[in-house]
């Protein structure tokens, strides 16, 4: 309902709208219905993601569970479904789990869905935008931290955002605490457009979706079928990006506030950057954490690294 919409979304909409090159927050794909659809395009054949991060954790559990300390406190930054996690929580037997998502309904049952496979795990789930400030449950501030952020949900933001988020995870984390996080590598563009538009439409439906959310709750009125998915690699920036893409000139409303786009115009909604080897640790490096350890499947398509929070060194 217009009334009990996330002020942010509506002040990030009407803003991203307005801007000279249209575009809305990546974030804002994941209500419900997005967190589903994402949960089905995981599943897909074309989308390697999923599968070759998985089956890469699942090689390198044993090593893991050699070098995170017992006791440790998992937090998982966007946790979604959390299909993965269960292979971390059973490798380690943290002391607790923190999940945190900004899809309060989907993380929900989630938790609830890992309550009962591991009945013995103090779990506090936490809605929230992991990129803006926010609090641990207290349960957890003593332990050691891990951070467990899988999906290469990393390239979703620019080199600066990202390194900004970084920089947040470390603050909230703290000093001594490790990373884990997976991170998609650069591969041959035909296999990058066919895994973020694949023939089977969910990903179309999945960025479409977001329409669909702008008009339920921010009482918008805009056509979804004059708007149609698109998804573009950009070589100089080395990421995929998806687009809206007006099929006619369209005008429409939300919030009351008009707007209008011509034929061929775009909304930008989210990019998925794709780091070589050195830069992935270059990134982690600028964000304040130390890469100590690094898995590759054996394609190269993918990359796990554990890094470390530090101390800040008094020179080089």
């Amino acid at each position: 309902m217009p009334g009990t919409a996330d002020p942010q979304f509506r002040q990030d909409v009407l803003a991203g709208l307005s801007a000279p090159i249209p575009a809305v927050p990546a974030r804002w794909l994941y209500d419900l219905r997005g967190s589903e659809l994402f949960d089905e395009i995981t599943r897909l054949p074309s989308y390697y993601p999923t599968e070759t991060e998985t089956a890469l954790l699942k090689q390198i559990m044993p090593e893991l569970a050699t070098a995170i300390p017992r006791g440790t406190a998992v937090v998982e930054f966007g946790a979604g479904s959390a299909t993965k996690t269960p292979l971390l929580l059973e490798a380690i037997a943290p002391a607790a789990y923190v999940p945190v998502d900004i899809s309060g309904d989907y993380l929900g049952s989630s938790a609830d869905m890992l309550r009962e496979r591991f009945p013995d795990l103090a779990i506090y789930p936490v809605a929230a935008d992991f990129a803006r400030p926010f609090e641990l449950p207290g349960e957890v501030l003593d332990p050691p931290k891990l951070g467990f952020f899988p999906g290469s949900t990393i390239g979703n933001f620019v080199p600066r955002t990202a390194t900004d988020l970084l920089r947040h995870f470390r603050d909230l984390l703290g000093t001594g605490s490790l990373l884990l996080i997976g991170m998609d590598r650069v591969k041959p563009i035909e296999r990058l457009l066919a895994a973020y538009d694949e023939p089977e439409g969910v990903t179309a439906s999945f960025n479409l979706n977001l329409l669909e959310r702008i008009n339920r709750e921010l009482d918008g009125d805009i056509p979804v079928d004059a708007f149609r998915h698109e998804a573009r690699w950009n070589d100089m920036l080395s990421r995929i990006e998806m687009h809206l893409v007006a099929t006619s000139d369209v005008e429409f409303t939300v919030s009351g506030k008009p707007f209008a786009f011509k034929a061929g115009e775009s909304i930008h909604t989210e990019n998925s950057h794709k780091y070589p080897r050195r830069g992935a640790r270059l990134l982690l490096l600028a964000g304040g954490w130390t890469p100590v350890a690094e898995w590759e499947d054996p394609a190269g398509d993918f990359s796990i690294v554990l890094a470390q929070a530090q101390p800040n060194r008094f020179a080089p």
